[in-house]
């Protein structure tokens, strides 16, 4: 496992080990003692999936308090992370990665950054660990393509849920 920097400070790049032979793949995706090792010592509460067909696209979302540990099981996703804390010099700042899963790649993304991301493959099962329970009242949502962010994204009309549309809570 080697944990990385990204260009946000806190959020984190981590490539898993995988074992390959002809049956398959084998993948140890959390293990609280290595993540220890390797500093991060969140206490995780909660899994949760996420199904998505070709070029659906959901976020930016996020809150102020939960850290997020974020991989893809099925497919391939573009995942976008973006600083959305209106008191740092970052506001706006954001950095993409390309998930899938063949690459054993994990994203982590601390407290007050949204995410999005947009599924490059016919399906993708995005999922992610979460240090705080869910709580939709204390989300915020931007608009996918918002201009104070200027994101780039490989596809024009994505395909998107009410609240991803409109930017904001529905």
């Amino acid at each position: 496992m080697r944990v990385l920097e990204t260009a946000l400070p806190d959020v984190k790049l981590i490539e898993l080990d995988y074992f390959e032979d002809f049956r398959g793949t084998y993948l140890e995706s959390y293990n609280r003692e290595e993540y220890q090792k390797q500093g991060i010592s969140i206490d995780f509460v909660q899994d949760d999936f996420s199904m998505s067909r070709k070029h659906v696209l959901r976020g930016i979302h996020g809150d102020t308090e939960t850290w997020k540990l974020v991989s893809c099981i099925e497919g391939c996703f573009r995942l976008v992370v973006v600083n959305c804390d209106t008191e740092s010099e970052l506001f706006g700042q954001w950095v993409a990665f390309d998930l899938s899963e063949t690459n054993a790649r994990q994203v982590l993304i601390p407290p007050k950054h949204g995410n999005a991301h947009l599924v490059l493959s016919d399906r993708a099962i995005f999922h992610y660990k979460q240090s705080t329970y869910y709580n939709p009242n204390g989300q915020f949502t931007y608009k996918w393509n918002d201009p104070k962010f200027n994101i780039w994204w490989p596809i024009d009309n994505p395909i998107l849920s009410q609240r991803d549309d409109l930017g904001r809570r529905v």
